[in-house]
């Protein structure tokens, strides 16, 4: 019983040094924790107090004795001879003597160790009685000692302890919201990274934050994209966004201020487009928040154009505003989807008025569907602005609402829910199931008996009595024509037309057929794509509006006559605002015909710079050659056209100097924005002045 009281006494005090090392483990640690949370009131204060709290009483614990350490380790020597002379080889006769020497020696030694061991556990057993007990009872007292001193030191912390469980408890609810919270966008991110490919990035403009959108994008600088942290703009109300679909790079859109313009990528096409919008929607926050005064003194770059600022502005505008313009086309007083009154926006390929709830989801329509600019805050070219007074609501509501009131659909109301606006709007533009559609129609080649013909003197002065859509009666000046030689306007001097006609001394005629001896007077009857193709060479944009709507492709290629395509139609018949609105919805400006010109070739041999100027700035190819070899720089020197050829070689010298500055250059110097911004301004406001070409050719005929 005695041994084994020994051996737990032992055990004890082996325990109290693992627990001696464990708890100083434990204050290292929780030092350690302290140096993190140096700012963290609660946390130090709570360290030092159990620091205080610690008694020091570790005392040194008594080693083991010698006797047995001496004992162990001349037994350990004992084995080892033993082993040695036991592997010796009989033939090695000095080995054999040298371990039988030393195990001789150690034996000697360990007898002796192995006595004085004897004697010591002999000396403790008859002091066992009397040291064990004495030693029993002093821990007794030292437990006391520790227990009551203990005791006393908790309560005077008491009150604190208190303290800390209502801190703790607080800490604990925030720390379970904060967890909610987090496992609610965690749930919502989830379903957005696996939902369906109509996923909706969602951007807040009125967030507390005021942060309306926010992640991570590459930005250009000098010579390679960059994602690190740096301000772009500071006041967006002098900015403006647009896409960036001249370079290589996937994703990329340009933010555009005054003083600098910055290259953004995104990471897909969705979050392109989610920016594009945030930029957008914050820009017109921000004017709104300014009122109308700051709409009148601050004004942003063109999202079409490389100008910035209010003069450039006011240059394109001439003085009026786009949105007076624009507002004064028939039903553009009000948003051309819900009737919201004084609408400032637009969709410049539909040609509408937008309020600018509507003109949200028009953006997530897509640009394929619905092209949105601002009218108070974007600048205006000029030939874009004469295609929106070409169009108007009245118009395009006719072609896509053609069937609401028989199909009993109620129209959305300036104050409806955002989903109902969105359910219609979709139905209407997307869908399409308003269109009134023609139960018949003619398609090549049978449109060539149902022709009716017309002299060039006549299509050029006769106006229809019957509107262009649903055979109403409307009055005649919505659809005066006009030529280069001048601007016409209608009878309520809202609507502005220009074209660049086919001169009379016939300089261009494609081959095998006369453009001039056979027109349509009812281009309803033709299937949707000839039906764009002919309303494209009669500068018909209602026409052209409807056969969108009825499905027409808008690159449709007519293979009874050279492979032409609308666009190219509009270039023959002159129209700089037709060409515009096929543009922008989307026709390829580099198709080529059978005999290898595109809309840049037809341009120049006619002499129509406005069109030339045009194509140009949305990127035609200038180098490609026709059947000849020629391309459209060779024509124009044939030719002397002075205008044309300008245009062409400066084109040529940005171009080349775009490639030595590699894919980061930018997209051209004040030079050649100026003047082509001049060909613009002429070629809608002063046609006469680029009419040289023609005046030329007449006098030498």
């Amino acid at each position: 019983g005695d041994v084994k009281l020994v051996k737990l006494c032992i055990a004890m005090i082996d325990t109290g040094k693992a627990f001696c090392a464990a708890n100083k483990q434990f204050m290292n640690g929780i030092r350690d924790l302290a140096q993190y949370s140096n700012k963290d009131v609660i946390v130090e204060v709570t360290f030092q107090g159990y620091c205080n709290s610690s008694p020091l009483l570790f005392r040194d614990i008594r080693k083991f004795k010698d006797a047995k350490k001496q004992f162990e380790k001349v037994s350990e020597e004992k084995e080892n001879a033993l082993a040695k002379n036991a592997q010796v080889q009989r033939n090695k006769q000095h080995e054999v003597e040298e371990a039988t020497n030393i195990l001789t020696a150690t034996r000697k030694c360990f007898r002796h160790i192995a006595l004085d061991y004897v004697l010591q556990i002999n000396v403790l057993q008859s002091k066992r009685r009397s040291e064990i007990l004495k030693s029993m009872l002093s821990f007794m007292y030292a437990h006391l000692t520790f227990f009551h001193q203990g005791y006393d030191l908790f309560s005077e912390l008491k009150p604190y302890m208190n303290d800390l469980g209502a801190q703790l408890d607080l800490l604990g609810v925030d720390a379970a919201k904060e967890k909610r919270d987090m496992e609610q966008k965690h749930s919502t991110i989830q379903q957005k990274d696996f939902s369906s490919d109509d996923t909706k990035l969602e951007y807040n403009v009125d967030a507390a934050s005021g942060i309306v959108m926010e992640g991570y994008l590459f930005k250009r600088a000098i010579s390679s994209f960059t994602i690190n942290l740096t301000l772009v703009v500071e006041d967006l109300r002098l900015c403006t966004v647009k896409h960036c679909e001249d370079i290589e790079r996937r994703f990329c859109f340009e933010v555009v201020s005054p003083t600098k313009s910055c290259m953004l990528q995104a990471d897909s096409e969705k979050l392109r487009q989610a920016w594009i919008k945030a930029v957008q929607t914050s820009i017109a926050t921000a004017y709104r928040e300014k009122g109308d005064e700051s709409e009148k003194k601050s004004s942003s770059p063109s999202i079409g154009s490389l100008e910035s600022g209010s003069e450039s502005k006011e240059k394109l505008l001439k003085g009026e505003s786009a949105l007076q313009r624009v507002q004064c086309i028939g039903g553009n007083i009000a948003c051309c989807d819900c009737g919201l009154a004084d609408p400032r926006w637009a969709s410049i390929n539909l040609g509408i008025t937008l309020c600018i709830e509507c003109s949200g989801i028009h953006r997530s329509l897509g640009v394929h569907f619905s092209k949105v600019r601002s009218l108070t805050l974007d600048t205006w070219e000029p030939e874009l602005l004469k295609l929106m007074c070409e169009l108007g609501n009245d118009v395009i509501n006719r072609i896509y609402e053609a069937k609401v009131e028989r199909m009993g659909v109620k129209k959305p109301q300036p104050g409806s829910q955002r989903q109902e606006k969105e359910d219609y709007i979709r139905a209407k533009y997307v869908e399409k199931k308003f269109v009134e559609r023609q139960p018949a129609s003619i398609s090549p080649p049978e449109y060539a008996t149902k022709v009716l013909p017309q002299s060039q003197e006549e299509k050029r002065h006769n106006i229809p009595e019957k509107s262009p859509l649903a055979g109403e009666q409307v009055t005649a000046s919505p659809t005066v024509r006009s030529n280069d030689s001048g601007t016409q306007h209608s009878a309520n001097d809202s609507r502005e037309h220009l074209a660049s006609t086919i001169s009379t001394n016939s300089l261009y005629e494609p081959e095998g057929e006369k453009r001039d001896s056979s027109v349509f007077h009812d281009l309803k009857q033709l299937h949707p794509g000839l039906q764009l193709y002919r309303a494209a060479y009669e500068k018909n944009l209602p026409d052209m509006a409807e056969a969108l709507a009825h499905g027409a492709d808008v690159n449709w290629v007519n293979t009874e006559e050279n492979k032409a395509t609308p666009l190219i139609q509009a270039v023959l018949g002159g129209s700089l605002v037709t060409c515009e609105f096929l543009l922008q919805n989307g026709a390829n400006v580099n198709h080529r015909d059978v005999k290898g010109r595109g809309p840049l070739h037809h341009g120049t041999v006619l002499g129509h710079t406005g069109q030339v100027c045009l194509f140009l700035k949305r990127g035609a190819n200038q180098h490609a050659t026709d059947e000849e070899g020629k391309d459209p720089l060779s024509i124009a020197v044939e030719a002397a056209n002075a205008d044309i050829v300008t245009l062409l070689r400066l084109a040529r010298m940005n171009e080349e100097m775009r490639e030595s500055e590699g894919l980061y250059g930018q997209p051209g110097d004040e030079t050649y924005q100026d003047i082509f911004r001049d060909f613009s301004q002429m070629a809608s406001n002063n046609p006469e002045k680029l009419n040289r070409f023609q005046q030329s050719d007449s006098q030498k005929s």
